[in-house]
């Protein structure tokens, strides 16, 4: 459902904070909150990975804030919020930690989300946005067609760190909805289908994929591609994510779960050609079989996640197609090897 709040349509002198801000998506959101005029942008992160050095850049131009922070500590969220118009809960286990680590995955996905509302409620939040996932629908053979917000979940024939992730995500979008029925918070829920772009990491599987094929091609290396590469995928370029948890922070929508996708998908295939295509690459690619009992988390077929119920309820629609997203990647990240400073961290 899609109802109206009291939530001005504008950042400007309004304060916000990012919970799990340190990452690719808390960088690009910033930046967005920044540009669009927020009086201060608050990054609370655990820093578990270690010093954000993209975050600290930030907070070395004003305007951003570091606070070190966990979602599984109350207390930590409630001290963060004090006098903050709106949050983004960006802390997550994606599927590869949660199969490293249940317990702990379950815990952030879950209690943190948990702990997260309630900070808002107790601090008088004006709106959160949940980042969910297009995991909410699922993987494997039956995730195929056009993927909208009523789509089923399914998990027949699928590993469990992926099921067990988008059953979080599931769980995480219900609590929202439950403050709304109880106590009345405004929040949107952002179905993220798979983020890319500069300040990319490496903790998740399609990032990894994508970093490796950019540093082999650098190195002179041909990409790899495990399997055939016809598993789909429908990435979405971060600084669109990041126009659209602007757009979900400071207009009217609330009580609403909407999916943030790309323009259009691609396959694995067609990805790595592309990268090659792009950085003028034309030594082949290096095909390798997929180990005996791996898991496919996209192997479904081809799909497309929808994202017009956005552009109805935010006014907000994917600008970056695939090859612009990948040459700022390309750029960024020949960048980044080539200077001494950066590679040392």
């Amino acid at each position: 459902m899609t109802s109206t709040s009291t939530t001005p349509r504008s950042a400007v002198g309004r304060r916000f904070a990012l919970v799990g801000g340190g990452s690719l998506v808390g960088f690009h959101t910033a930046r967005a909150l920044v540009d669009a005029g927020a009086e201060e942008v608050l990054i609370v992160d655990n820093f578990a990975f270690g010093p954000s050095p993209d975050a600290s850049e930030l907070e070395s131009e004003g305007s951003v804030r570091l606070i070190r922070g966990d979602v599984l500590r109350l207390p930590d969220l409630i001290r963060a919020f004090d006098g903050v118009d709106g949050v983004v809960s960006l802390a997550a286990f994606l599927s590869l930690p949660i199969s490293r680590d249940p317990w702990l995955g379950l815990d952030v996905n879950i209690r943190g989300v948990q702990n997260t509302i309630e900070a808002c409620l107790l601090s008088k939040v004006g709106k959160l946005v949940f980042a969910s996932s297009n995991s909410v629908y699922g993987y494997g053979p039956g995730v195929v067609g056009r993927l909208t917000e009523e789509t089923p979940f399914h998990y027949h024939d699928a590993g469990p760190a992926g099921i067990i992730y988008g059953a979080t995500k599931i769980i995480g979008e219900n609590l929202c909805r439950l403050a709304r029925a109880t106590q009345g918070l405004d929040y949107v829920a952002l179905r993220y289908s798979t983020v890319y772009g500069e300040r990319q990491h490496a903790r998740a599987a399609n990032g990894l994929l994508l970093l490796d094929a950019i540093d082999r091609i650098i190195s002179g290396s041909p990409p790899i591609l495990v399997g055939d590469g016809n598993d789909s995928k429908h990435y979405v370029y971060a600084g669109d994510v990041a126009s659209a948890n602007l757009a979900a922070l400071v207009g009217p929508a609330t009580d609403v779960l909407l999916n943030c996708s790309g323009p259009s998908p691609i396959t694995t295939r067609e990805l790595i050609e592309l990268i090659c295509d792009v950085m003028g690459y034309d030594g082949g690619i290096e095909m390798r079989e997929a180990p005996k009992g791996t898991v496919n988390l996209n192997a479904g077929g081809a799909y497309t996640i929808d994202h017009e119920r956005a552009a109805e309820v935010l006014g907000w629609r994917p600008k970056i197609d695939m090859r612009e997203g990948i040459e700022r990647v390309v750029a960024w990240r020949t960048e980044r090897r080539e200077s001494p400073t950066a590679a040392a961290q």
